[in-house]
């Protein structure tokens, strides 16, 4: 593609999209005990401009569980990165908004710049980034976040960076919670005089310092600090449930299936 080649807008089937997030919110529910979104971090408050999420990418399951979020910010459409081999093998995300890169060449980050680009232009536009191009754990220090973001933020005139941590934890529940967290944004016209490798330093240190809190706020094992956003499933069930459910009936108590209830 010549650089006078408008690049154009991912595709977005509205109907595809209602669809998907409708069968994600059933799947998610089906094997999380809950979504929650720490309280600490809040819902974020954000002006009328173009916004960029910049996520840690722990698990095949990011997207399934960030989708989820999509209820906070009701006005605006999302576009989200994909690596290009993947989005060969699960064409359909091609039509909800999604846009293939390659990930670790210089293509790959020109490919992200320009699509960026046409995105970022509507202020209402939304772009979701696992900026550290493969799956790493989340204790992983430093997080080693691709280059590509850091041109991305430097390119851009008009806009938010908003770091957005992830992780998964087993509390009392068979199944696990998905545990989230907001960072502090950053608005990309307070920083001009910030080179592609300054701004990548600090998108990562936003990013690493919104893990390190959820981090420490998932090992209290508090609901409290969190705010559920979906409920999933509890109980460990077969035998076990049905024992627990008779003792209650014995007890002249209600059943909780929460296996860290009085039940």
């Amino acid at each position: 593609m010549s650089d006078a080649t408008p690049t154009p807008l991912p595709r977005r089937w509205p109907w595809l999209i209602a669809w998907f997030r409708w069968y994600t919110r059933g799947f998610v529910r089906k094997h999380f005990h809950a979504v929650r979104l720490s309280r600490s971090g809040g819902r974020p408050t954000l002006p009328d401009l173009p916004i960029i999420i910049v996520m840690n990418h722990p698990s095949w399951w990011d997207p399934m569980v960030a989708i989820q979020l999509l209820s906070l910010f009701p006005n605006r459409q999302n576009y989200a990165v994909i690596e290009s081999a993947q989005l060969q093998r699960y064409r359909m995300f091609g039509r909800m908004g999604f846009f293939g890169i390659d990930p670790n060449t210089m293509q790959g980050a020109f490919t992200l710049l320009r699509t960026a680009q046409v995105i970022l232009e509507q202020p209402t536009n939304m772009l979701w980034i696992t900026a550290q191009g493969q799956f790493r754990d989340v204790r992983e220090r430093p997080l080693a976040l691709q280059q590509g973001i850091g041109l991305l933020a430097h390119r851009i005139e008009h806009g938010i960076i908003l770091p957005l941590a992830i992780e998964y934890s087993f509390w009392t529940e068979r199944d696990p919670e998905a545990l989230l967290r907001f960072g502090e944004p950053l608005d990309m016209a307070d920083h001009p005089e910030w080179n592609i490798r300054k701004w990548t330093e600090q998108i990562e240190a936003h990013l690493t310092q919104a893990q390190d809190i959820l981090s420490a706020e998932t090992m209290t094992r508090d609901p409290a600090a969190f705010e559920t956003l979906l409920v999933g499933r509890a109980g460990v069930g077969g035998i076990y449930d049905r024992w627990r459910r008779f003792r209650a009936w014995l007890a002249g108590e209600s059943f909780d299936r929460e296996h860290g209830g009085k039940s």
